[in-house]
């Protein structure tokens, strides 16, 4: 390990920390902050009130990215400064979201590197970095977007398509198993999770027509428990002409029941990757996620039918992976605005003012949709965060303008919500595209959008910070910033809101108002979900800045933590 020159601002220290080349073997006791004990199944059902530690990438079971501490709050976030700086090897995309346990943080890079951190002072603890298989296929960037963590092991995703698991210790590599064939267009990108005695995950590759699933391994072994797949075998549906808004998305149905008839069920190529997480429901034993795009993206003639259960909200049997309802946004989406962001569990009111249990999920058609959890059925949708315009034209050979364009509304990016407001909190992007359809037939293991989406470079692109009551649907606060923004955004009992933008700013918002109340320039594009921690009684944020490859925002390396001066 190289340790670079100590720097001082104001009266917190930075270390800025340079990562080894080489992952250590072994790792001494010494070096360690905390006694690493095991991260048993009770802690990581009680994350949510767990204001030490952050065990899950979006901080608890129910995804809600909430954290309970309010050390650092409105009247002193004001005070906030940098306490250490680490940065990485990999100078690339960062998407990260920062795992904390007793003292000790686990970040991942581009290309799947893993880090150990001391979490007070940013020591490198121990470095392990993945022995890339020859093939690897991935789109959006080759990023990775968290560890997770149970008993002594860290499990991550790779690109190559395999699942791995670490010794929480040394970074010793104890297992892999091989998810899916990388050959055909699958890699892993997501943060697995952890339940129970099982590791879950899904996988991305819907630009490359891979058939879509969500597998459950044995986190002892990396055995293979069960497998969902996102494509069932009849994918055609109920040949849905509106989308969940009640809106015509023009399709020819006749043209479709005919194409049907002659090429069959294109289930096997139908695309439907599952991005991000799963919000997990312990109490009923089931798990909520949502589906991607299907495959070819924007040429709808090769895939007949409402190609479920792309853009879906869909829940499956925690133990069984077997199916219980889903939600579709978008049939036969021919726009690529796939369900992509990440689901939360919280308490909401039904139609008729009641408390009950739900499911938010935020769209890139730039709405919130609230559902009950017990069927899936979608109880309201709020109101639009971005300009809708031109819905649902058809992408044509010329370039048709539509609103939203394929990146969003809601990209990857989580959300977070604030249970005590009744607020969700997202991140948004207005990026004009033109849609252009050009029919190619399955290439296998190739990109295969069957057309093109292009940003409108004469028109203006932007983003917004937007508060959402989703107990109503209406918008409490909207900020709008100079770039689109992509990366999460995090929640705190302080009554705060942390987000970053690809300009490299991150900022503090009053989460009741949106005032903005603190910002730290980054050097990089902060474009990562931030965590939070306790650490000896003091409370951390802490983000990468390294920027994102999709939005081609300014790269870095640095994983920065800020605590409250003196």
């Amino acid at each position: 390990m190289k340790i670079g020159r100590i720097l001082s601002v104001s009266v917190v220290p930075i270390a800025l920390l340079f990562g080894s080349a080489m992952a250590q073997e072994e790792t001494s006791a010494s070096t360690l902050y905390g006694d690493l004990q095991h991260v048993t199944q009770d802690m990581l059902n009680r994350a949510d009130g767990d204001g030490n530690n952050f065990l899950h990438t979006n901080a608890n079971y129910e995804q809600t990215r909430y954290y309970p501490s309010r050390q650092i709050n409105t009247e002193n976030v004001k005070n906030l400064r940098p306490a250490w700086i680490f940065q990485t090897e990999v100078v690339a995309s960062l998407e990260t979201s920062p795992i904390v346990v007793n003292g000790v943080m686990y970040v991942t890079t581009s290309f799947n590197h893993v880090y150990a951190l001391n979490a007070r002072t940013g020591q490198e603890i121990w470095h392990h970095k993945h022995d890339m298989g020859p093939v690897t296929t991935y789109c959006c960037g080759p990023n990775n977007r968290g560890v997770a963590v149970a008993g002594d092991r860290l499990f991550m995703g790779t690109l190559d398509a395999k699942l791995v698991a670490l010794d929480a210790k040394t970074g010793k590599q104890l297992w892999e198993t091989q998810i899916a064939e990388p050959e055909l267009g699958y890699s892993e990108t997501m943060a697995p999770t952890p339940v129970d005695g099982m590791v879950l995950i899904g996988t991305n590759g819907g630009e490359y027509g891979i058939r879509g699933f969500v597998k459950a391994f044995d986190q002892a072994t990396g055995e293979l428990k069960w497998t969902f797949y996102s494509i069932p075998e009849n994918s055609v549906g109920v040949w849905a002409t509106h989308d969940a808004t009640g809106r015509d998305m023009l399709r020819d149905i006749e043209a479709e029941k005919a194409a049907l008839a002659d090429m069959g069920d294109p289930y096997e190529t139908l695309g439907g990757g599952v991005w991000q997480n799963p919000a997990v429901d312990l109490e009923t034993r089931r798990i909520y996620f949502v589906v991607g795009n299907p495959s070819p993206d924007l040429d709808g003639s090769l895939r007949p039918g409402d190609n479920l259960y792309t853009n879906s909200l869909v829940s499956v049997d925690l133990d069984t992976g077997d199916y219980v309802c889903h939600f579709q946004y978008i049939a036969h989406d021919v726009w690529d605005l796939d369900a992509v962001s990440p689901p939360i569990i919280t308490t909401v009111a039904d139609a008729d003012g009641n408390d009950v249990k739900g499911v938010l999920h935020a769209g890139k058609t730039g709405h919130v949709y609230v559902h009950d959890a017990s069927d899936c059925s979608m109880i309201r949708f709020s109101e639009a965060m971005v300009p809708q315009e031109n819905m649902w034209v058809l992408p044509t050979a010329d370039g048709a303008r539509m609103l939203p364009g394929a990146n969003g509304g809601v990209e990857w990016s989580p959300m977070a919500i604030d249970p005590t407001q009744r607020l969700t909190y997202a991140i948004n992007l207005h990026q004009p595209m033109t849609y252009t359809v050009r029919s190619t037939p399955y290439p296998e293991g190739k990109l295969w959008l069957g057309g093109s989406f292009d940003v409108i470079p004469e028109e203006e692109q932007w983003g917004n910070v937007s508060a959402v009551d989703y107990d109503t649907g209406n918008i409490r606060w909207k900020v709008r910033t100079e770039q689109p923004m992509i990366g999460g955004i995090l929640a705190t009992a302080g009554g705060l809101v942390f987000t970053g933008e690809g300009n490299g700013l991150f900022k503090a918002y009053d989460s009741s108002n949106g005032a903005e109340l603190w910002r730290f320039q980054a050097g990089a594009g902060v474009n990562a979900p931030p965590s939070s921690y306790t650490v000896d009684g003091q409370q951390y944020i802490v983000v990468g800045a390294g920027g994102n490859a999709q939005l081609n925002y300014k790269r870095g390396n640095n994983i920065i933590a800020f605590t409250l001066a003196d």
